[in-house]
């Protein structure tokens, strides 16, 4: 099937809710500030639908020969927790603090040299972008297709960026419940995946290098753990296991923790970001990541605002989660548990211009203008006071092709669909950390 195909089928999916809301935690929320029990969730965006194994991904053959993975590399990927040769987690190249990215949606378009210009060009040196385990081993254990991620990957590199690949969304035969978005019925089936992907893009690998893998993303959410209530200790069997499984491929290879998303809500929905956290360092996860990461969208308040300042004032959001510096309640969870050496990867951050009449988001939309400097002044920030501990961070987004002014993920952007530099973007290009 040619790219033309590839990307109308692609774009024909509908978009589903990104940045930010559980519609069940926003019930109750009135205008201009939410309750304490109907809040915004965080930062949950550009997820493509999960696609049936004939339909939305791209449909290249099957690899064979001696770039496709194995039966008997899927077994060494699953034999990797008994490796001793494990480097200790942390013991990875650092990051300048800090390093700017932008989440990009490739995946299918043709024009894929478009975005990646827009990134460099605003001065970007990362760029986010999704492998999803269901496009790429969809039709069945070991039957893996690189054409596209090969093709996504060497542009990435040919324009001088480093890519983080978020990987998540199962394939259905790992699965048995069908769940959209949820952990596979057997660990050492998503263990053996991460190996076959951290084995063919490697430093050094002739089909190109992904620089980091952010293992699965926001699980303390119901809908991105299989509809079932969220569960660290769960979340963090499914890490050691690609921990290993990465290390087993390439021990250089760079393991981020999922980022969660910011919520105070403790339901069989969502449980809070903080909590989650705690929660993992108690399963054992400080040994099984090398970078911590994190989600920090701004919601109402801009980025220097203090969280004892936003908790204090309900037009702000009244509580703490709610500012761009909740990622420092995250590292102090960190210091405490005496992880402080790792430094912490932002994978989504930004502010949303939705000001739609019913949107969850109104109450704390900004003006374009607002959002540009925002994030300008969020990295200006971090750079004076995060410094050491804090790596990339991830802005959001480079337009996705496909979205409509109908698609909350729209007010996020940077950018129009047809990749028209938005006020936002102008005012960032050339004022990110050099």
């Amino acid at each position: 099937m040619s790219l033309k195909e590839m990307s109308a089928m692609k774009l024909s999916r509908v978009p589903i809710l990104t940045i930010g809301v559980l519609l069940l935690l926003v019930a109750g929320c009135s205008s201009p500030a939410p309750s304490t029990t109907g809040t915004p969730s965080g930062a949950s965006q550009g997820q493509a639908a999960a696609p049936a194994a004939t339909s939305a991904a791209p449909t290249n053959q099957p690899t064979t020969g001696a770039s496709a993975a194995t039966p008997a590399a899927a077994a060494t990927a699953s034999k990797a927790s008994a490796s001793s040769a494990v480097p200790a987690a942390g013991e990875v190249a650092r990051m300048k603090s800090p390093e700017s990215g932008i989440q990009v949606f490739l995946w299918g378009n043709v024009d894929i040299g478009r975005d990646l210009k827009l990134a460099k060009d605003a001065g970007f040196t990362w760029v986010k972008q999704m492998f999803q385990w269901n496009y790429i081993e969809r039709d069945g254990k070991g039957k893996f297709l690189w054409n596209e991620p090969d093709r996504l990957v060497k542009a990435i590199n040919n324009y001088g960026l480093k890519v983080v690949a978020r990987i998540d969304y199962q394939p259905q035969w790992a699965r048995k419940d069908g769940a959209h978005n949820g952990p596979p019925d057997n660990y050492e089936d998503f263990g053996d995946y991460v190996y076959a992907l951290v084995s063919r893009y490697k430093t050094g690998s002739p089909q190109g290098t992904i620089h980091a893998y952010e293992i699965w993303n926001e699980p303390n959410l119901a809908r991105e753990w299989g509809n079932k209530p969220p569960n660290a200790s769960e979340y963090t069997q499914l890490l050691k296991t690609a921990y290993l499984a990465a290390k087993k491929a390439d021990p250089k290879a760079v393991i981020v923790s999922a980022g969660l998303t910011p919520t105070g809500t403790t339901s069989p929905e969502a449980r809070p970001d903080d909590v989650f956290l705690e929660e993992m360092y108690k399963a054992g996860a400080k040994d099984y990541f090398d970078v911590l990461g994190a989600h920090a969208a701004g919601f109402k308040a801009p980025p220097e605002t203090s969280l004892d300042e936003i908790a204090a004032r309900k037009e702000l959001g009244g509580q703490r989660f709610f500012g761009f510096r909740r990622v420092e309640d995250l590292r102090s969870i960190m210091v405490k548990n005496g992880d402080e050496r790792k430094q912490v990867m932002v994978l989504e951050m930004g502010w949303t211009t939705d000001n739609r009449q019913g949107s969850p988001y109104a109450w704390h939309a900004v003006t374009e203008k607002e959002k540009g400097e925002y994030i300008v002044r969020a990295f200006q920030y971090a750079q004076k006071s995060w410094a050491p501990w804090i790596g990339a961070m991830s802005a959001i987004y480079l337009c996705d092709p496909g979205w409509t002014a109908k698609d909350e993920q729209y007010y996020w952007a940077l950018t129009d669909p047809d990749g028209k530099p938005r006020v936002s973007y102008d005012l960032i290009k050339g004022n990110l950390p050099k």
